[in-house]
């Protein structure tokens, strides 16, 4: 099954096509709403499912990472496991897309994770017979970490993509402003002088890509997180290593050998680490950090990979094989001070 991909081109991900036709060449139905969170805040949601299967075979839940959003190329991979069988859920991270907040500022994870965890059960509470997985890119794959410990055996699979797992050296502030980063964060929180260069510079390795990705009409933001974004990050990492062997899910791990954004060898120990009886990690030998932005044929290989492995999961899950479980209580001390 050939991944959306194919049909983009630099100007738009739909190719030739509108957003509609899109959709009814590749069988799809698709939704999109807004949701008010806890903080009274409007949160953008969309979902993607295909209109001639005969039944759904899971669920999946998205998140996506920093800078991007649940639409346009994002989007693309929504479609290409949609088109497998599935119903997709995904929402706009706050600051990012179409949901309210300041652009790329995430100075507190615990409210973004709130809001995935809302909306995702609100998907699930209306297919509960459905297995379900979530999967995250880059800043989404550590929500979805963070959302799996909190959340214990409530999911079918974790399948992290380039995962934020840690920050690489060569991506992280230069000394001494890392060591600065906390009296940054607390002076000048929204002071965006943390990366040298745009992120999409080291992401997506094909340089049409980036272009098609900075046209997004719902982009917001360059590449530099604010100095407490920075530091929040580094705080989510520090949180991941230390608790990442409280994983019990199923889990794949996919990520870039020459990622120079979120550390290869971070997502290693997190695999390493976990304890899920049932865990992969694929290393992809000289790929970046967005694996979607990787020559067509790479994707493929990529997606071939992530898809065949939710689906071999979703069509051996048994529905409520397990009785929910108490959660690991999150209480995110060092993230929150």
């Amino acid at each position: 099954m050939a991944h959306p991909i194919h049909q983009a081109n630099e100007n738009s991900p739909y190719g030739d096509l509108t957003r509609e036709e899109f959709y009814k060449k590749h069988h799809i139905l698709h939704e999109q709403s807004f949701m008010l969170n806890q903080q009274n805040m409007k949160i953008f949601t969309q979902s993607w499912r295909p209109n001639l299967a005969p039944r759904l075979r899971g669920l999946v839940a998205m998140v996506h990472g920093y800078n991007s959003e649940s639409s346009w190329l994002f989007e693309l991979n929504a479609v290409a496991i949609a088109k497998a069988g599935f119903y997709v859920c995904a929402l706009d991270l706050q600051g990012h897309g179409c949901s309210d907040g300041s652009p790329g500022h995430i100075p507190n994870i615990r409210p973004v994770v709130e809001d995935c965890i809302e909306f995702f059960d609100s998907a699930r509470a209306d297919h509960p017979k459905l297995p379900a997985f979530i999967y995250g890119e880059s800043l989404g794959g550590a929500i979805a970490t963070l959302i799996c410990l909190k959340q214990r055996y409530q999911w079918d699979g974790l399948v992290l993509n380039g995962a934020m797992c840690g920050v690489s050296k060569k991506f992280k502030p230069a000394w001494p402003l890392e060591k600065l980063l906390p009296v940054a964060a607390l002076f000048a929180p929204n002071w965006r002088i943390v990366i040298s260069k745009p992120v999409a510079s080291k992401s997506y390795k094909e340089e049409w890509k980036r272009r098609l990705v900075a046209k997004s009409p719902s982009r917001r933001t360059g590449g530099k997180p604010p100095a407490a974004t920075a530091l929040e990050f580094m705080r989510v990492c520090e949180y991941i290593k230390r608790n990442c062997h409280g994983l019990e899910v199923p889990m794949l791990v996919v990520h870039g050998g020459d990622d120079t954004v979120c550390d290869p060898n971070s997502a290693r120990f997190v695999h390493e680490s976990a304890a899920s009886k049932d865990k992969s990690v694929k290393i992809f030998s000289g790929m970046w950090h967005q694996l979607i932005g990787e020559p067509n044929e790479s994707v493929e290989l990529v997606f071939g990979t992530v898809l065949s492995w939710i689906g071999e999961r979703a069509d051996k899950a048994k529905t409520n094989s397990c009785p929910l479980m108490p959660s690991l209580d999150l209480e995110y001390a060092i993230l929150t001070k």
